[in-house]
């Protein structure tokens, strides 16, 4: 089986991820940093997969990790071994501690949440309408970054003068590029920036995630404090970085099909069809790390080895023409039926794929509607990806916002 190196860099994210799928169901991989795995390419062997008892979460399985061949200063090692959370642990502990935080994201207490979403999508768009005409504008930066963290933090009670902090330390805890020397130092200050949020919400609770948990710890639910600031970490993470590619990547495909765009803005196509498509074309997490093999697996035509590690390469499968048929690599706001994995599967869905959901549903048409005339600055070819293995991320998205809906230009 031939090695895919994955692109430190991510400068081809969509040919690294067709050769994925080229190398079979199963692809031996090599992470940044010289670090061996296999990758998981195919919708229903994904599927497989996520519900298969035989793969854990436990990396004291994985026989590199056992070897002592996976140094404390690679630049995952945050995202391999983030401590102990809902990310890291199965079973009975999996269920304990995702039912604290399933229980304040579902469907129904999300809804909730809708006319807080409007409030804040309808200020940044006013913002966004007091810039000068004519100037390009980093819509990420503007828009799809402020949103989620914000509703996100409010969620869970993270004061919002630690976001410059907080969009610091992200940066390096995702990127591939950050220097080894600078890592242990880097998971320190995010260990410590959020065990002082826990220590101010235990001396001053409030109506949040984060005091919900810590009240559960002190009513009978023994969490301890390494799993309740380490499920915070989580969650602040989680719930922002998937939000922000996902509103980024919805503008980047209607902006370059223009004739999807004109139907959804007509009201030929619907917001959700755009959302779920995006989601499973251009999915906002490119590789989900890690999980390990106890016994030897079989995934098609080939075999997983037991204490191998596996990730879950969520932008090759959501192109699967086993799965989507001969227009899997096509974007189709119009498809149906459309049954994507791109929050995962089985007991670990994202607990949070109702709130990005919605907070989608509200800031796109929000936008679109306040500036209909919306248009890249640059040609599309000129979008970057940020060097996040992980995360489908751009370093910025330019638009000339054109004028605003009600005012003459």
């Amino acid at each position: 089986m031939t090695r895919i190196a994955l692109d430190p860099f991510v400068t081809d994210l969509d040919g690294e991820s067709a050769a994925l799928r080229a190398a079979g169901p199963l692809a031996e991989v090599e992470l940044p940093g010289g670090v061996h795995v296999y990758a998981v390419t195919r919708h229903a062997e994904a599927r497989a997969l996520l519900t298969d008892s035989r793969v854990v979460k436990d990396i004291n399985v994985w026989n590199a990790w056992q070897r002592g061949e996976i140094p404390m200063d690679w630049p995952l090692i945050g995202l391999a071994n983030p401590g102990r959370s809902m990310l890291t642990v199965d079973g009975s502990d999996h269920r304990r501690l995702r039912t604290l935080v399933a229980q304040a994201l579902t469907v129904k207490r999300v809804e909730r949440l809708r006319s807080g979403i409007e409030a804040l999508t309808n200020a940044s768009l006013e913002k966004l309408a007091a810039l000068p005409a004519g100037q390009p504008v980093d819509l990420k930066a503007e828009f799809a970054y402020p949103l989620p963290m914000n509703v996100i933090s409010e969620l869970m009670g993270v004061d919002g003068a630690d976001h410059p902090r907080l969009k610091e330390l992200f940066e390096k805890f995702f990127s591939t590029q950050t220097p080894p020397e600078e890592v242990p130092q880097m998971m320190a200050d995010l260990g410590a920036l959020f065990t002082k949020i826990v220590d101010d919400k235990r001396a001053n609770p409030g109506d949040d995630l984060t005091s919900a948990l810590i009240a559960a710890s002190e009513n009978g639910d023994h969490l301890t404090d390494e799993e309740i600031v380490n499920t915070l970490q989580l969650i602040i993470a989680a719930g922002h970085e998937t939000t922000i590619s996902l509103i980024v990547n919805v503008v980047e495909a209607l902006q370059t099909h223009p004739e999807q765009r004109k139907k959804v803005l007509d009201g030929e196509i619907g917001w959700e069809g755009v959302i779920e498509e995006t989601l499973r074309w251009n999915t906002p997490t490119s590789h989900v790390l890690i999980r390990f093999a106890t016994e030897d697996i079989e995934v098609g035509d080939r075999i997983l080895p037991k204490g191998e590690g596996l990730i879950i390469s969520f932008g090759a499968l959501g192109r699967d023409e086993e799965q989507y048929g001969p227009t899997a690599g096509e974007f189709d706001a119009t498809r149906t039926p459309n049954r994507h994995i791109a929050f995962g599967h089985g007991p670990h869905v994202c607990p949070g794929a109702a709130l990005s959901r919605l907070e989608a549903g509200i800031a796109l048409p929000a936008l679109y509607e306040r500036f209909p005339e919306l248009e890249l600055a640059v040609p599309a070819t000129e979008l970057r990806n940020k060097p996040i293995v992980t995360q489908n991320d751009l370093y910025e998205l330019p638009v000339e916002l054109g004028c605003p809906f009600g005012h003459e230009a």
